[in-house]
């Protein structure tokens, strides 16, 4: 056995740039391709938008706009603009920044002095120009390397900063920037900066009343059973309802940043709205069934928050400031005093959040009659060995020290039959990778309560397959991925997939874990070349890259794509079509639309496409039949 030496030249000292490079899962999280809303382009936006949102904070610019071209991110604020004698040094130094000075940043969210560093040093290309005062200085880098420094010049532009940059291909491999991903991040910073305008490739965002307008804008589809209570003071908004949907929804926010992991604060307001309800109606309601179905937002100003990542998700703080009081304390004393007050004054709205807490409590009874019965079905059907063969590595082991990027590579995929999950689950990192076998079509749920989890065998393991019984927080993979044919019944399945998930489980879909596997149509090839085409347009790119006699395979399911060939579909070029809920998605249209009865709107959808697919077809026909006699043609001539 060789021996390893430990001497000084082991011993390495990484510079900034290195060191955010070689590690960038420490400053931006997970990396991704911007297929999920926290992959890390979207961090690299947040960064530099952080900057801008706490300039307007302190009162300077009203504006913030904002360009997404090709992979090209623009931002300029109108704020003061960075001293120009420290424009380079604030994107290129280490825990150099303003916001060292509590005086200028009191209640800042960027205190690390770490972000803008880390989208420089993760770009290829960046630029950074500073506007103060009727004079311009700007500079350009590559991956964190300076290459211009200009000069000082005279600029007639307002004040303020502007940031570009063009993420690196090389660390966020096939990376595509999605607005409706980016315009949700930022009508945050809108909610949470009443009066600001974010204008985005010429849309504008803005709002006038905080966290009242969040609400009722990501609520207006979960039929709220009373008007929104909405709460304001020094340092603290809370809004918050109840709905008709399953689980509990929350947006909270500390110094303008959305901890989508909630924290102190989360925590602190869930424990405030379970005792100021108790005590205001006098009575023992359980905690599940006052939170059951809620809708709340919560944000806070503290001095200097302390968060537990740098992409500062959760919230660690358990002080509001140095002299002032807890963060529980302050939360508890605020909805103690204001929420109580609100339904003293309001009694037609706390007769209604009565009524929706006895409504989730007779729910709750119901379903615990058939829960244990239902547990002890999924043990005896042997889940982990048949409807599932499951992954070395779980989301939520946290048991295992692993790279949090590593666990949050974590996907379940779930398919039709046994020959679709016999080539994925030959293909699949049995490291990352598990799969659930669906046995024929799932039950369309639409309208059914949460007992039919429980009573449909199919639903009720899927659900302790994916540990989502109670929530989220025990989740066992962090993509879950619906693989179904590219065929009619396939499609159907995927409905009834997506239906399962909407109408139960809504909060798996908000946070962004659910997503559709997009495999290729064709396989188009000849002795030399192998061409997997995902559309009609690829597959004819395809077939002119050709030099011999193309052999075209469509591939109609899963199943009839090996082993080998899905090693490829499946690894680190996988295509993922995200679920994406926008602001303005109401699910209970949506599912009425496409799992209700037979509604006049759907059948005219229906008519007016079904003639358009079967022409589509025969002239796919057509043209790949003329497309392969060209090339025959072309190969003749030869």
């Amino acid at each position: 056995m060789s021996k390893v030496t430990y001497t000084e030249e082991n011993i390495r000292s990484l510079d900034w740039k290195e060191h955010i490079r070689m590690r960038p899962g420490m400053y931006i999280g997970k990396l991704g391709d911007g297929s999920a809303p926290d992959d890390g382009i979207y961090i690299l936006l947040k960064e530099v938008v952080d900057n801008s949102i706490d300039e307007y904070f302190m009162g300077h610019g009203k504006a913030i706009d904002i360009t997404v071209d090709d992979g090209q991110v623009s931002i300029r604020d109108y704020g003061r603009g960075i001293p120009l004698g420290k424009v380079v040094d604030c994107v290129s130094k280490i825990n150099t920044g303003g916001k060292y000075d509590s005086k200028a940043f009191k209640k800042s969210v960027g205190l690390n002095g770490v972000g803008t560093k880390a989208v420089n040093a993760l770009s290829e290309y960046f630029l950074v120009q500073a506007v103060r005062d009727g004079k311009a200085k700007a500079a350009e880098f590559e991956r964190g390397e300076i290459t211009k420094d200009h000069k000082v010049k005279k600029s007639a532009e307002p004040n303020g900063t502007l940031v570009v940059f063009r993420p690196d291909q090389d660390i966020f491999r096939k990376y595509r920037f999605r607005l409706d991903y980016m315009e949700n991040q930022l009508w945050n910073y809108a909610y949470l900066n009443a009066g600001l305008k974010i204008n985005i490739n010429g849309k504008t965002l803005v709002s006038k009343n905080g966290l009242l307008d969040l609400l009722e804008r990501k609520a207006s589809n979960e039929n709220l059973r009373y008007p929104i209570i909405h709460m304001k003071g020094d340092d603290i908004e809370i809004a918050l309802s109840h709905g008709n949907h399953y689980g509990e929804q929350y947006h909270s926010f500390v110094n303008g940043q959305n901890t989508t992991q909630g924290g102190t604060h989360l925590n602190a307001l869930r424990e405030a709205i379970v005792k100021t309800i108790q005590e205001h109606f006098n009575k023992s309601y359980d905690r599940r069934d006052i939170l059951s179905s809620i809708v709340a937002a919560v944000s806070i100003r503290i001095e200097e928050p302390v968060f537990e990542s740098q992409t500062k998700t959760k919230l660690g703080s358990t002080d509001m400031g140095p002299d002032g009081p807890t963060i529980r304390t302050f939360v508890v004393n605020f909805v103690k005093e204001n929420l109580d007050n609100y339904l003293h004054k309001n009694p037609d709205i706390t007769k209604a959040l009565e009524k929706r807490i006895k409504q989730s409590e007779r729910e709750r009874k119901e379903i615990a009659g058939i829960k244990k019965l239902a547990n002890q079905r999924a043990k005896k059907a042997n889940l982990h060995n048949k409807k599932l063969r499951d992954c070395r590595l779980h989301f939520s082991d946290s048991a295992r020290k692993v790279e949090e990027e590593f666990r949050k590579a974590t996907t379940l995929f779930i398919t039709e039959g046994d020959s679709a999950s016999g080539s994925i689950t030959k293909a699949r990192d049995v490291q990352t990778q598990a799969v659930f076998s669906l046995r024929g079509k799932p039950l369309n749920c639409y309208g059914l309560t949460k007992k039919v989890v429980y009573e449909n065998e199919e639903f009720n393991l899927l659900q302790h397959a994916l540990n989502i019984e109670d929530g989220l927080d025990e989740l066992r993979y962090n993509r879950v991925v619906i693989a179904t044919d590219a065929d009619v019944d396939g499609m159907h399945i995927r409905l009834l997939l997506l239906t399962f998930f909407l109408q139960f489980f809504p909060d798996l879909v908000r946070n962004g874990h659910l997503f559709i596997l997009d495999t290729p149509l064709f396989r188009v090839r000849d002795k030399q070349q192998t061409f997997y085409c995902y559309s009609e347009e690829e597959k004819q790119r395809a077939i002119q890259k050709l030099r011999g006699k193309p052999e075209i395979t469509r591939f109609k399911g899963l199943g009839e794509i090996s082993p080998g060939e899905f090693k490829d579909f499946i690894g680190e070029d996988i295509r993922l079509e995200p679920v994406i809920l926008n602001e303005d998605t109401d699910i209970d249209d949506v599912l009425a639309y496409y799992m209700g009865k037979n509604t006049p709107s759907r059948q005219e959808f229906i008519i007016d496409n079904l003639r358009v697919e079967k022409d589509e077809v025969e002239k796919e026909k057509e043209d790949t039949e003329t497309e392969v006699a060209a090339v025959e043609e072309e190969m003749a001539n030869a």
